[in-house]
């Protein structure tokens, strides 16, 4: 799924039937899938090494799952853990993705894409986005990284990579199980089974289904910031009152229900993937405070008022994953 674009109703309906022409383009774009996949494992096309580790953080679903808390929680691990870690990314939605930029905390939300730059922001870590994962890898290399985390880079074979860790929506999985576009998965099912780790993103739910293999993550909403500066509120001072909630996420009902479980009236106002938002699309009619994703607050400081605040969440998982995660990367 592009961004800018809401998924069809049948990926995450197993009782739709997509439509023939979604089903045809399906075996054919499964067919592509496959010979590139054979090139590479037959050494026609070959992925190559940038002298420190890699660990690719993504998914087979197209559309967000929640990598974005994982990137922010990884970085702060390894660097705890002695690494002086360096962020690679696409950054979609970017104003001109050809130009590979260095993204800092103070970079244009245009220039950099809504990710990066809040990549950039929460950890502090050096970022670079760039179509070509190779090329970001090895500039953060030559900047002194000594690890590199790519986000959202499973389908980029032509970067070498030590460990995979795919992200998976705990409430829409991977949906019907079909190919793009007569269903979300990016690649076949049996791909996922090939990662290293399996994270999957509950949310701020209560009990999670994990299946076997799987690593349970827990979104922890922090503080309401003000967009314009100002001291942060508890988000529990906005419980019995009415916000409007505003998210341009994989999944904005994800947002929208972390605020209903801590009492909030949420007047929801959903906006696509990456979405460029304008002065009109907060003519809400009414002055209530208007709460909304860290990813949508980078772009809307210069369109916000004194209503608007940012909700950052951070991930938490079982220590044991950690420890299991850093074994892997620095064995022996």
């Amino acid at each position: 799924m592009s961004a800018g674009r809401a998924p069809p109703a049948w990926w995450y309906d197993a009782g739709r039937e997509p439509p023939l022409a979604a089903r045809a383009l399906s075996r054919l774009y499964g067919g592509v899938i496959a010979v590139r996949r054979g090139l590479y494992r037959r050494g026609a096309l070959r992925s190559q090494r940038v002298g420190v580790p890699v660990v690719v953080v993504g998914n087979i679903v197209a559309g967000g799952s929640g990598k974005t808390p994982l990137v922010v929680a990884l970085v702060e691990r390894l660097r705890g853990a002695g690494f002086t870690p360096g962020i690679a990314t696409r950054g979609y939605g970017r104003e001109q993705p050809g130009t590979p930029v260095w993204v800092e905390p103070r970079t244009d939300a245009a220039l950099a894409g809504d990710e990066p730059l809040l990549l950039a922001r929460r950890t502090g870590a050096k970022v670079r986005a760039d179509a070509d994962r190779v090329a970001a890898a090895l500039a953060l290399v030559a900047a002194g990284c000594d690890i590199v985390v790519c986000d959202d880079g499973l389908q980029h074979y032509r970067l070498a990579r030590d460990v995979e860790i795919e992200v998976l929506d705990a409430r829409r999985r991977h949906g019907n199980g079909r190919l793009l576009p007569a269903g979300p998965l990016r690649e076949p099912l049996a791909r996922a089974s090939e990662c290293d780790f399996h994270v999957v993103n509950g949310g701020t739910a209560g009990e999670l289904d994990t299946r076997f293999g799987e690593w349970a993550m827990r979104l922890h909403p922090g503080q309401a910031l003000p967009l314009l500066g100002g001291r942060p509120r508890p988000l529990q001072a906005f419980a019995g009152q009415r916000v409007h909630a505003v998210a341009g996420i994989g999944d904005p009902e994800r947002f929208f229900s972390m605020l209903r479980e801590l009492g909030i009236a949420v007047v929801p106002h959903a906006f696509p993937d990456h979405h460029r938002y304008q002065a009109g699309d907060f003519a809400f009619g009414s002055d209530l405070p208007v709460l909304m994703t860290e990813k949508d607050a980078v772009k809307c400081i210069p369109l916000a008022t004194d209503r608007f605040h940012s909700i950052p969440v951070s991930a938490e998982l079982p220590e044991a994953f950690w420890v299991a995660l850093l074994d892997r990367i620095r064995p022996g």
